[in-house]
């Protein structure tokens, strides 16, 4: 037996017509709206989705649903769907006509401003950690305030991009508070080992441009500040000295 607190349990039936053991409640996603090209053309669209994943969508051209997965429910859903053609014909036309050609534009225009802003992203390269072993440490590329959110982050190693592979590794695409993006590239060097590192970003926002911060830069201001402190402690003690001999 199963014990359950604090929510209801979930019950279970068995529906014959299907031969599906189904699980109550059932939740069912829907996602509709419109996607519009550079050309100005548009495109409506409306997926259903079960269990976190897609199972049908609704072509608009061809006034038809699709199955979006290769299981048997989606090939039912999909099937009994299409079974009533006025519901297609209803589809279509609210998402062709009254969400794309009625609701949409006036949408963009009064939210153009939102929807085609830019911002570029900006890089920091931060100092390595402590080595994760004698041979190996981390070179940390983070980039941060880009929108939209599609954008490419490389590694150059010698002015070529380091393949993907085991010492190569990128977070998640994060959002952030002000609604613009964020993620880490990671690359697992070995000290000294005689190679220029650059860590390149490429976004909508920058056009054609490119932006590169070469590792080495951070450490090196590092190490001046560290120099320029010690000379100054130094400074300061020889001048006491001097004065209370």
């Amino acid at each position: 037996a199963t014990r359950c607190t604090g929510t209801p349990c979930p019950t279970h039936s068995w529906d014959l017509s299907t031969g599906f053991a189904l699980t109550d409640p059932l939740v069912v996603q829907f996602r509709a709206g419109c996607v519009l090209y550079p050309n100005t053309t548009s495109q409506g669209f409306l997926n259903v989705g079960w269990r976190g994943k897609d199972l049908v969508a609704f072509e608009v051209d061809k006034q038809h649903w699709e199955a979006q997965q290769p299981s048997q429910v989606a090939e039912l859903v999909s099937k009994s769907l299409n079974k009533n053609k006025s519901v297609r014909v209803l589809l279509k036309h609210l998402l062709s006509i009254w969400v794309c050609q009625s609701n949409f534009p006036t949408l963009k225009r009064y939210g153009r401003e939102i929807l085609e802003r830019q911002g570029e992203p900006t890089l920091t390269l931060q100092q390595p950690p402590p080595q994760l072993g004698p041979n190996q440490l981390l070179l940390v590329c983070h980039v941060t305030g880009f929108y939209p959110r599609p954008i490419s982050v490389a590694w150059l190693r010698d002015g070529q991009e380091v393949p993907p592979g085991p010492v190569l590794n990128s977070s998640p695409i994060l959002p952030k508070a002000d609604l613009t993006h964020q993620l880490c590239s990671v690359l697992a060097v070995a000290p000294r080992d005689g190679h220029s590192y650059v860590c390149r970003v490429r976004h909508q926002s920058l056009g054609t441009r490119s932006l590169l911060i070469p590792w080495g830069r951070s450490s090196t201001i590092g190490i001046i500040v560290a120099v320029l402190l010690l000379l100054a402690t130094a400074s300061a003690g020889v001048f006491w000295w001097w004065k209370h001999r």
